[in-house]
């Protein structure tokens, strides 16, 4: 036994312990086991909204500059609306046209509503012209057949009879006629209300493209470096700024080999590496539906000969507590570093 008392032996004995016991902490092994689960892989994330127009043309006002505070509507940028505006006063001036031509096709309906009327009118006079040639004619007769009446009478008769017949067929000629007329109105009305309705989205869709030359904030938030600059032209999608809102939260990281045992409602504590380490809470909100790696655009395919398992990563997204003064520092980007105690009750966060 006196070869486990000499120093050197010791130290051998001490140095495999130690790396023992460190291979032990590294695996979470016990004595060193823990429910806490800690990632660096974690980041601040925030909406951020790019900022773009509708349409194309200069730039004629920016009234706003980098990281600038900005409030919901507030104008960012002005486009020049010259153009826009002379496109929304020919809408209207077509829109006016429409107008005036389904306007004129009512004072032709009504036109045509007096036309039957006329030509009713004039199918009663013909028919009483009927009736009295008819009753002339019918006097006439037996005098022709006795011999009284003379051959003028009788010719007078059968034409003056003739002409009241070709009167009354005139008059239903005109009724009918007067009739098509209105229908014919009436029938094309539908497509001059169209040509109105399409005349009124011609007008609000100006009306929108003007409104377009000014863009403003969609909501409260700081601005990040604007790029637009006065007098540049711009079109449809270009990227002109960045807006970022206040609203903010954590996606942190973690391997697979960690998740079991987290729950929606934990609590989480995190540093901010911006923040001189600074210490806030928060707590588990949800989990992504796959791991990260299902997300790339070019995914890993396993199927190799050579292949290496990596154990892989899924986000977790975390809510920060309101009430913490250097929360309102935070923003999207920033490296924190997170701890989530899987043994921690969801319903009674710390």
């Amino acid at each position: 036994m006196k070869i486990f008392r000499t120093p050197a032996t010791l130290l051998v004995l001490l140095a495999g312990l130690a790396g023992a016991l460190l291979v032990l902490y590294a695996w979470r092994l016990p004595p060193f086991a823990t429910t806490v689960e800690t990632t660096d892989n974690a980041y601040v994330r925030g909406y951020v909204t790019i900022v773009s127009p509708q349409l194309s043309g200069y730039v004629a006002d920016v009234p706003v500059k980098d990281y600038e505070t900005v409030k919901a509507g507030q104008v960012l940028l002005r486009i020049d609306d010259r153009i826009y505006a002379q496109k929304l006063e020919q809408a209207k001036g077509m829109l006016d046209t429409q107008k005036a031509a389904l306007s004129n096709s009512r004072q032709q309906e009504l036109s045509a509503q007096a036309g039957i009327a006329a030509s009713e009118a004039q199918h009663a006079s013909a028919v009483a012209t009927l009736t009295r040639a008819q009753q002339a004619w019918d006097r006439i007769t037996p005098l022709a057949e006795k011999g009284i009446a003379t051959s003028s009478d009788v010719d007078t008769g059968q034409a003056n009879l003739a002409q009241a017949k070709a009167g009354v067929d005139e008059a239903n000629a005109a009724i009918e006629v007067s009739r098509q007329a209105l229908a014919t109105t009436i029938g094309s009305r539908a497509g001059l209300e169209a040509a109105v309705h399409s005349a009124e989205a011609a007008v609000e869709l100006a009306r929108i493209d003007l409104a377009n030359t000014r863009i403003k904030a969609p909501q409260d938030g700081t601005l990040g470096e604007v790029a637009a600059r006065l007098g540049q032209y711009v079109t449809a999608g270009s990227q002109l700024m960045a807006i970022v809102p206040k609203d903010v939260w954590i996606i942190a990281n973690f391997k697979e080999t960690q998740l079991d045992g987290m729950k929606v409602g934990q609590p989480v504590v995190f540093t901010v590496d911006a923040l001189d380490k600074a210490r806030l809470n928060g707590h588990v909100e949800r989990f992504s539906p796959a791991a990260g790696s299902e997300f790339s655009v070019i995914k890993a395919d396993n199927a190799t000969g050579n292949f290496t398992k990596v154990a892989q990563r899924v986000g977790v997204r975390i809510s920060i507590d309101p009430g913490q003064p250097r929360a309102e520092a935070l923003a999207p980007g920033m490296s924190v570093e997170v701890r989530i105690d899987k043994a921690a009750d969801p319903a009674k966060p710390e």
